[in-house]
Protein backbone atom coordinates (compact mmCIF):
# COMPACT_ATOMS: atom_id res chain seq x y z
CA UNK A 1 0.00 0.00 0.00
CA UNK A 2 1.50 3.07 -1.03
CA UNK A 3 2.32 5.16 2.14
CA UNK A 4 1.89 8.85 0.64
CA UNK A 5 -1.69 10.22 1.33
CA UNK A 6 -4.14 10.89 -1.89
CA UNK A 7 -5.40 14.53 -0.64
CA UNK A 8 -2.64 16.23 -2.24
CA UNK A 9 -0.78 15.83 -5.08
CA UNK A 10 3.33 17.40 -5.25
CA UNK A 11 5.14 19.41 -8.14
CA UNK A 12 8.06 20.01 -7.24
CA UNK A 13 10.06 22.52 -9.91
CA UNK A 14 13.79 22.60 -9.84
CA UNK A 15 14.93 25.50 -12.51
CA UNK A 16 18.81 24.42 -13.63
CA UNK A 17 21.40 26.25 -14.95
CA UNK A 18 25.11 24.53 -15.83
CA UNK A 19 24.79 22.09 -12.80
CA UNK A 20 26.05 19.20 -14.23
CA UNK A 21 28.16 18.53 -11.57
CA UNK A 22 25.41 18.70 -8.92
CA UNK A 23 22.53 17.84 -10.24
CA UNK A 24 22.15 14.36 -9.81
CA UNK A 25 23.52 14.98 -5.90
CA UNK A 26 20.76 17.65 -5.74
CA UNK A 27 17.98 15.80 -7.42
CA UNK A 28 18.69 12.49 -4.95
CA UNK A 29 18.98 14.27 -1.85
CA UNK A 30 15.33 16.08 -2.84
CA UNK A 31 14.17 12.85 -3.24
CA UNK A 32 15.08 11.66 0.09
CA UNK A 33 13.45 14.66 1.43
CA UNK A 34 9.99 14.41 -0.66
CA UNK A 35 10.17 10.26 0.06
CA UNK A 36 8.97 11.43 3.92
CA UNK A 37 6.39 13.88 2.95
CA UNK A 38 2.10 12.71 2.87
CA UNK A 39 1.62 13.20 -0.09
CA UNK A 40 2.79 11.76 -3.26
CA UNK A 41 4.67 13.92 -5.70
CA UNK A 42 6.83 14.08 -9.10
CA UNK A 43 10.26 16.43 -9.48
CA UNK A 44 10.02 18.57 -12.91
CA UNK A 45 13.86 19.75 -13.61
CA UNK A 46 13.80 22.57 -16.26
CA UNK A 47 17.48 22.62 -17.41
CA UNK A 48 17.95 26.29 -18.83
CA UNK A 49 19.84 26.04 -21.79
CA UNK A 50 21.81 23.06 -23.13
CA UNK A 51 25.35 24.92 -22.53
CA UNK A 52 27.01 21.72 -20.48
CA UNK A 53 26.15 17.74 -19.78
CA UNK A 54 23.04 18.03 -17.02
CA UNK A 55 20.63 17.08 -19.34
CA UNK A 56 23.21 13.93 -20.16
CA UNK A 57 23.26 13.53 -16.73
CA UNK A 58 19.87 13.43 -15.98
CA UNK A 59 19.06 11.36 -19.08
CA UNK A 60 21.62 8.14 -17.86
CA UNK A 61 21.12 8.28 -14.33
CA UNK A 62 16.98 8.84 -14.80
CA UNK A 63 15.49 9.33 -11.15
CA UNK A 64 12.68 8.20 -9.83
CA UNK A 65 9.38 10.29 -9.96
CA UNK A 66 11.66 12.99 -12.18
CA UNK A 67 11.18 14.46 -15.65
CA UNK A 68 13.25 16.86 -17.05
CA UNK A 69 12.32 19.81 -19.85
CA UNK A 70 15.47 21.35 -21.70
CA UNK A 71 16.13 23.56 -24.36
CA UNK A 72 18.94 24.94 -26.18
CA UNK A 73 19.36 28.64 -25.24
CA UNK A 74 19.68 30.01 -21.50
CA UNK A 75 16.35 31.91 -21.02
CA UNK A 76 16.60 32.75 -17.28
CA UNK A 77 14.98 31.18 -13.67
CA UNK A 78 12.24 32.75 -14.36
CA UNK A 79 11.61 31.51 -17.44
CA UNK A 80 12.22 28.06 -16.64
CA UNK A 81 9.81 27.96 -13.43
CA UNK A 82 7.01 28.99 -16.13
CA UNK A 83 7.75 25.96 -18.13
CA UNK A 84 8.08 24.00 -15.46
CA UNK A 85 4.28 25.11 -14.14
CA UNK A 86 3.03 24.76 -17.51
CA UNK A 87 3.60 21.09 -17.25
CA UNK A 88 3.02 20.53 -13.07
CA UNK A 89 0.15 18.16 -12.38
CA UNK A 90 0.26 18.69 -9.01
CA UNK A 91 -2.63 20.46 -7.08
CA UNK A 92 0.41 22.46 -4.85
CA UNK A 93 3.06 23.25 -6.89
CA UNK A 94 6.54 24.36 -5.31
CA UNK A 95 9.44 25.81 -7.05
CA UNK A 96 12.98 25.39 -5.39
CA UNK A 97 16.73 26.72 -6.87
CA UNK A 98 18.92 23.60 -7.76
CA UNK A 99 22.02 24.96 -5.79
CA UNK A 100 22.68 23.38 -2.25
CA UNK A 101 22.43 27.21 -0.40
CA UNK A 102 18.79 25.99 0.58
CA UNK A 103 18.20 23.68 3.13
CA UNK A 104 15.51 21.34 1.44
CA UNK A 105 14.40 20.05 5.11
CA UNK A 106 12.68 23.01 4.56
CA UNK A 107 9.38 21.83 1.87
CA UNK A 108 8.10 19.90 5.26
CA UNK A 109 7.61 23.17 6.88
CA UNK A 110 6.78 24.98 4.03
CA UNK A 111 3.86 21.96 3.24
CA UNK A 112 2.66 22.97 6.81
CA UNK A 113 2.26 26.08 6.90
CA UNK A 114 0.24 25.69 3.67
CA UNK A 115 -2.10 23.58 5.46
CA UNK A 116 -1.90 25.48 8.58
CA UNK A 117 -3.15 28.52 6.98
CA UNK A 118 -5.05 27.56 3.99
CA UNK A 119 -2.83 29.56 1.89
CA UNK A 120 -2.66 30.68 -1.38
CA UNK A 121 0.94 31.01 -1.86
CA UNK A 122 3.71 30.01 1.50
CA UNK A 123 6.94 32.02 0.65
CA UNK A 124 10.35 30.31 1.86
CA UNK A 125 11.36 33.60 3.87
CA UNK A 126 15.61 34.59 5.12
CA UNK A 127 13.47 37.36 7.45
CA UNK A 128 11.23 34.97 9.19
CA UNK A 129 12.39 34.80 12.78
CA UNK A 130 13.14 31.10 12.84
CA UNK A 131 15.14 31.06 9.84
CA UNK A 132 18.86 30.20 10.28
CA UNK A 133 20.55 31.70 7.69
CA UNK A 134 24.39 32.30 6.78
CA UNK A 135 25.00 35.36 4.07
CA UNK A 136 27.24 38.38 3.85
CA UNK A 137 26.26 41.50 5.28
CA UNK A 138 26.54 43.05 1.77
CA UNK A 139 23.66 40.71 0.48
CA UNK A 140 21.83 41.70 4.29
CA UNK A 141 22.33 45.30 3.42
CA UNK A 142 20.93 44.13 -0.55
CA UNK A 143 17.83 42.27 1.00
CA UNK A 144 16.76 44.92 3.50
CA UNK A 145 17.20 47.45 0.63
CA UNK A 146 14.89 45.35 -2.03
CA UNK A 147 12.49 44.82 0.75
CA UNK A 148 11.48 48.46 0.94
CA UNK A 149 11.80 49.56 -2.76
CA UNK A 150 8.97 46.54 -2.92
CA UNK A 151 7.13 47.63 -0.09
CA UNK A 152 6.96 50.90 -1.24
CA UNK A 153 6.14 50.23 -5.14
CA UNK A 154 3.59 47.33 -4.58
CA UNK A 155 2.54 47.55 -1.12
CA UNK A 156 3.51 43.57 -0.45
CA UNK A 157 3.46 42.45 3.15
CA UNK A 158 5.84 39.86 2.55
CA UNK A 159 9.31 40.22 4.04
CA UNK A 160 11.82 38.23 1.57
CA UNK A 161 10.07 37.79 -1.98
CA UNK A 162 13.20 36.78 -3.44
CA UNK A 163 14.27 33.12 -1.29
CA UNK A 164 14.15 30.58 -4.52
CA UNK A 165 11.40 28.48 -2.68
CA UNK A 166 7.68 28.96 -2.85
CA UNK A 167 4.64 27.19 -3.03
CA UNK A 168 1.17 27.73 -4.80
CA UNK A 169 -1.93 26.28 -4.51
CA UNK A 170 -2.75 25.04 -8.44
CA UNK A 171 -5.91 27.59 -8.62
CA UNK A 172 -3.41 30.19 -8.05
CA UNK A 173 -0.85 29.32 -10.61
CA UNK A 174 -3.73 28.58 -13.22
CA UNK A 175 -4.98 32.05 -13.09
CA UNK A 176 -1.17 33.61 -12.59
CA UNK A 177 0.15 31.82 -15.17
CA UNK A 178 -0.84 32.92 -18.08
CA UNK A 179 -0.19 36.80 -17.09
CA UNK A 180 3.43 36.44 -16.14
CA UNK A 181 6.38 37.60 -18.30
CA UNK A 182 9.28 37.90 -16.56
CA UNK A 183 12.10 35.42 -17.65
CA UNK A 184 15.26 36.45 -15.15
CA UNK A 185 15.57 38.10 -12.16
CA UNK A 186 12.22 38.73 -10.95
CA UNK A 187 9.77 36.01 -11.65
CA UNK A 188 8.99 35.68 -7.88
CA UNK A 189 8.36 39.10 -7.19
CA UNK A 190 5.75 39.12 -10.30
CA UNK A 191 4.15 35.85 -9.35
CA UNK A 192 3.33 37.88 -5.73
CA UNK A 193 2.38 40.93 -7.27
CA UNK A 194 -0.34 39.15 -9.82
CA UNK A 195 -1.61 37.16 -6.84
CA UNK A 196 -2.18 40.07 -5.31
CA UNK A 197 -3.88 41.90 -8.06
CA UNK A 198 -6.09 39.12 -8.66
CA UNK A 199 -6.89 38.71 -5.12
CA UNK A 200 -5.19 36.19 -3.43
CA UNK A 201 -4.74 37.60 -0.06
CA UNK A 202 -3.49 34.30 2.04
CA UNK A 203 -0.11 34.90 0.93
CA UNK A 204 2.30 34.19 4.25
CA UNK A 205 6.04 33.17 5.19
CA UNK A 206 7.52 30.14 6.54
CA UNK A 207 11.24 29.60 7.89
CA UNK A 208 13.97 28.35 5.54
CA UNK A 209 17.67 27.41 6.33
CA UNK A 210 20.20 28.69 3.95
CA UNK A 211 23.89 29.22 3.90
CA UNK A 212 24.65 31.15 0.97
CA UNK A 213 27.97 31.20 -0.78
CA UNK A 214 28.86 34.43 -1.58
CA UNK A 215 32.59 33.99 -2.26
CA UNK A 216 32.68 32.72 -5.89
CA UNK A 217 30.97 35.33 -7.62
CA UNK A 218 32.63 38.67 -8.70
CA UNK A 219 31.71 42.24 -7.65
CA UNK A 220 31.02 42.73 -11.68
CA UNK A 221 28.59 39.95 -11.79
CA UNK A 222 27.35 41.07 -8.64
CA UNK A 223 26.65 44.63 -9.71
CA UNK A 224 25.06 43.47 -13.07
CA UNK A 225 22.59 41.00 -10.98
CA UNK A 226 21.69 44.23 -8.85
CA UNK A 227 20.99 46.80 -12.35
CA UNK A 228 18.93 43.81 -13.84
CA UNK A 229 16.76 43.15 -10.65
CA UNK A 230 16.28 46.99 -10.63
CA UNK A 231 15.20 47.27 -14.33
CA UNK A 232 13.36 44.11 -13.97
CA UNK A 233 11.19 45.36 -11.04
CA UNK A 234 10.47 48.86 -12.57
CA UNK A 235 8.91 46.84 -15.69
CA UNK A 236 6.64 44.64 -13.31
CA UNK A 237 5.75 48.37 -11.82
CA UNK A 238 5.23 49.32 -15.37
CA UNK A 239 2.78 46.62 -16.15
CA UNK A 240 1.41 46.62 -13.43
CA UNK A 241 0.01 49.99 -12.80
CA UNK A 242 0.77 51.61 -16.01
CA UNK A 243 -0.22 49.14 -18.70
CA UNK A 244 -2.64 47.20 -16.21
CA UNK A 245 -1.54 44.55 -17.93
CA UNK A 246 -2.03 41.64 -14.79
CA UNK A 247 -5.58 42.31 -15.03
CA UNK A 248 -6.15 41.12 -18.81
CA UNK A 249 -6.17 37.44 -19.16
CA UNK A 250 -2.54 36.94 -20.92
CA UNK A 251 -1.95 33.40 -22.54
CA UNK A 252 0.35 30.29 -21.78
CA UNK A 253 4.11 30.46 -21.61
CA UNK A 254 4.95 28.54 -25.85
CA UNK A 255 6.65 26.02 -26.04
CA UNK A 256 9.82 25.73 -27.30
CA UNK A 257 10.49 24.36 -30.47
CA UNK A 258 13.66 22.22 -29.66
CA UNK A 259 12.24 21.11 -26.06
CA UNK A 260 13.67 17.96 -25.05
CA UNK A 261 11.00 15.70 -22.64
CA UNK A 262 12.70 13.49 -20.45
CA UNK A 263 10.36 10.92 -18.11
CA UNK A 264 11.17 8.65 -14.95
CA UNK A 265 12.42 5.27 -16.42
CA UNK A 266 9.49 2.69 -15.32
CA UNK A 267 10.71 0.61 -12.62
Amino acid sequence: MDAHSKTHFLTLIVPAHKKEKTIIQNIRRLQRVLDTIRYDYEIIVVVDGMLDKTFDKLKKSRPKKTYCLSYLKNQGKSYAIRLGMRYARGDYVMFIDAGEEIDPNGISMLLEHMEWYNADIIVGSKRHPASVVSYSWQRKILSYGYYFLVKVLFGVKIKDTQAGIKILKRKVMIKVLPRLVEKRFTGDLEILVVSKILGFKRIYEAPIKLDYDFSGISSAATLKAIWGMFIDTMAIFYRAYLLHHYRKHGRLIRTPRNLKILTPKIV
